[in-house]
């Protein structure tokens, strides 16, 4: 990680010369769970809660979209073009903004074999207005594919669309969480906590704007990203890499190295989208010690992640340790089966 730090006003200079609009309810709250903490029995445990962002039940990347969509508009598109599972926060969240700015939505959704009944994240996307196509295609390249030949049919209609694009949206996305981690920076200090740790469940652009943040602040704790899935590529190489082709399009003189960002895909399960029982029993603890809720393809696993750092003892009980949630919690429902198995077997 670079040793040359910015100011906050410089920093938050830089990103405000960036189109921008103004969607997500900011500051987010962070929150101390004290008494998941005691039922732990371990450090002062605080959770940012960016399932507070608004819009259709928030998330992270309705931080996200006030850079993308700003983007879209200012390009003059008239249709937005977007994909992921048929359970994506990101979709739906998507979806809401376009509905907020007046942008009609077209969701490619990639069902990889799960079910497509109309419930969960699935549900707000139709009842959001966005026009809906469901395809065999798993998450990832081949995806991205299929959504390129999507929209490259609405623009032969006629239509002036912006799409999805991992290389067009990164950068501006990543930028969202440079500025999310000056608001924890400055709650930090409201508080008087020293973190040692800042954990999230992120393996692309929150991951990036987090160790970019963290980096440009030369904030003092480690970041460690859980995933919520198995990329075909090495997600630390490709977080550095997206953290600093944002540096250079802010102007920043500093860059973050991928060996000083802890990634894990060891809470990942079976592969993505399942339910793990440690995820079930995070949702469960979570819920029933601090009234918090979280999701069992995202927060809930990367939540089960850091509740097995606590227990194994990576911590002392006098320290602090951050958990990022990018929200979710529509998913819930979709996952109806698996939780009401699950939930008895936890302690009432």
């Amino acid at each position: 990680m670079s040793k040359t730090n910015v100011s906050a006003a410089d920093l938050r200079a830089a990103i405000d010369r960036l189109p921008r609009v103004s969607l997500a309810h900011l500051p987010t709250p962070l929150e101390e769970c004290k008494r998941l903490s005691k039922a732990l029995g371990g450090p002062r445990i605080f959770i940012k809660r960016d399932d507070c962002t608004g819009l259709a039940f928030g998330g992270n990347k309705t931080r996200h979209n006030e850079f993308i969509l700003a983007d879209a508009l200012k390009t003059g598109a008239d249709l937005v073009v977007w994909g992921a599972g048929v359970q994506s926060n990101n979709c739906r969240q998507t979806a809401a903004a376009c509905a907020k700015l007046g942008l009609d939505c077209h969701l490619v959704l990639g069902s990889d074999g799960d079910s497509t009944e109309v419930q969960g994240n699935l549900l707000l996307d139709h009842l959001l207005g966005a026009s809906i196509e469901i395809v065999e295609a798993r998450i990832g390249p081949e995806l991205d594919q299929t959504i390129t030949g999507v929209a490259d049919r609405f623009r032969a209609a006629g239509r002036k669309v912006f799409k999805h694009d991992r290389g067009n949206v990164k950068i501006k996305a990543t930028t969202s969480y440079v500025l999310a981690t000056m608001e924890l920076v400055e709650q930090f200090e409201e508080l008087s906590i020293r973190p040692s740790t800042v954990y999230s469940c992120a393996s692309g652009s929150t991951g990036s704007g987090l160790a970019l943040g963290r980096a440009a602040l030369g904030a003092n704790y480690s970041l460690r990203l859980l995933l919520p899935i198995r990329w075909p590529w090495d997600t630390a190489e490709d977080v550095a890499k997206i953290a600093n082709q944002t540096a250079e399009v802010l102007g920043l003189d500093v860059r973050v190295d991928a060996s000083t960002i802890d990634v894990s895909d060891d809470y990942v399960g079976k592969d993505y989208g399942v339910p793990t029982p440690e995820c079930m029993e995070a949702i469960a603890l979570l819920a029933r010690h601090e009234g918090i809720l979280l999701d069992p393809n995202y927060s809930g696993k990367a939540m089960a992640g850091m509740i097995d750092d606590v227990r194994g003892g990576r911590y002392s009980a006098d320290e602090a340790i951050v958990f990022v949630h990018t929200g979710g919690t529509p998913a819930l429902f979709a996952s109806r089966d698996a939780l009401v198995e699950a939930i008895p077997q936890q302690t009432r």
